[in-house]
């Protein structure tokens, strides 16, 4: 390999992101190569093909580190392998043992015939009581973001670990499955043909065991614009397109809230359009979690109530309520200014919980990775990631991780006593 030289590349944005980041960018910037000018993610110019690229220009030779980087068009001092300005802390967030067995990805149903509307389920439980046992309501990340109050819009048939024998006790549910269910598993690859067609294919089971003694969870869309979490009842079944948080704090609820744990997972999380992919092993279990404080709590509280008082009044979901916020052309809307001064609030609580002191946010509309938001403006970002950085880091250490980001972990007592 030579000692000198330079580079262009053009790839599809996912180059910059997760794995692909990790085995290709990662390991270049670690031989030696200094990114110099980089566009993250842009549409590619042509109808002809409907994707978002990126590109990246480097060189192997020494580079001086006064001389002006270009990342997306702007001037910036040194370009990370995200493709974004870079602050003064190199590397990647670890995982941390801390965080694990808290978050967890919903249940991977494969099959329709399992869903049934609320209406039909009625009229089952109705033919026979028994059947409560199995139908219950089915959440996903559409419901959670588009229905005021956040709850599902059909029901599910979940026989758990049940054998086929018991669940064919279950008459109108098991005949449901066997119609249609069936015949769908039979088409489908061998690892899926020889699963139990009654049950789910991924039913969780560690995730069921997590939330087993709480009578509510945060859950979060892992596909969606606001990547905001929200509070619901266990005690229905999650589709596999939400990510579960064994937890029911309000102060754990405020810090999932804040700016700082939003823009930690558009960093360290995936894209699919101008959406983020919240993934829990890249994004939950690297975040450092605070201390609980009581003004983390009171602040989950009031944004629990005050939010949920608005989105049922108003007729919002989620995501519009969020596009309200997030939009610098509403400034005369009561509810609106409430619910922005809140998240100022809860940034403000978070950045104390962390003990820094010295840092004082600035909030305002600003865009990161081409979507505008109600957020700190893009030094405090800059400044506020390297923080949590040095602070995954410094615990990653302590713990003898190392760079194992993909080690296997227990839970440990310590995050249990995080949000009491």
């Amino acid at each position: 390999m030579q000692a000198n030289g330079t580079l262009g590349l053009i790839a599809t944005n996912t180059v910059a992101q997760g794995d692909s980041r990790e085995v290709g960018l990662n390991a270049m910037v670690a031989a030696g190569v200094t990114i110099t000018r980089a566009i993250q993610s842009r549409s590619w110019p042509a109808a002809s093909a409907n994707l978002e690229y990126a590109a990246v220009w480097g060189t192997r030779g020494s580079v001086n580190d006064e001389l002006p980087r270009v990342a997306d068009d702007v001037s910036v001092r040194r370009i990370s392998t995200l493709l974004e300005a870079s602050g003064r802390v190199d590397g990647m967030p670890e995982r941390l043992a801390e965080n694990t067995g808290l978050a967890f990805i919903g249940c991977y149903v494969l099959g329709m015939g399992f869903v049934v509307e609320p209406d039909e389920a009625q009229e089952w439980i109705a033919a026979d009581a028994r059947n409560a046992e199995v139908l219950f309501p089915y959440l996903n990340g559409e419901d959670l973001n588009q229905r005021p109050d956040g709850s599902g819009s059909r029901w599910v048939i979940d026989f758990g670990g049940r054998s086929q024998e018991e669940s064919a006790e279950f008459l109108l549910p098991y005949r449901r499955l066997s119609e249609q269910v069936r015949p769908e598993r039979a088409r489908k690859p061998k690892a899926v043909r020889e699963a139990p067609w009654w049950l789910f294919l991924r039913s969780r089971p560690a995730m069921r065991k997590a939330i087993a003694d709480l009578s509510e969870v945060l859950v979060i869309a892992l596909v969606s614009k606001t990547v905001m979490p929200m509070r619901v009842s266990t005690g229905q079944v999650f589709s596999h397109m939400l990510g579960v948080f064994a937890i029911d704090d309000y102060g754990a609820q405020a810090v999932l809230s804040s700016t700082l744990h939003r823009t930690w997972a558009i960093t360290y999380g995936s894209t699919l359009e101008t959406r983020v992919r919240y993934t829990p092993s890249d994004v939950f279990e690297t975040f450092p979690l605070p201390p609980s404080t009581q003004r983390l709590a009171a602040a989950g509280r009031t944004l629990e109530r005050d939010r949920r008082e608005v989105m049922l009044r108003r007729n919002l979901g989620l995501t519009n309520l969020y596009n309200l916020i997030d939009d610098p052309g509403v400034q005369y809307d009561p509810d609106v200014a409430r619910l922005r001064d809140i998240h100022v609030e809860i940034d403000e609580a978070t950045v104390e919980a962390y003990g820094w002191d010295d840092l004082r946010l600035s909030h305002g509309f600003h865009s990161y990775r081409q979507v505008e938001r109600w957020s700190v403006s893009s030094p405090d970002r800059v400044e506020t990631l390297d923080r949590l950085l040095l602070e995954n880091q410094r615990r990653a250490t302590a713990s003898g991780i190392g760079s194992g980001r993909r080690l296997a972990t227990t839970r440990t007592s310590q995050t249990e006593t995080l949000f009491d």
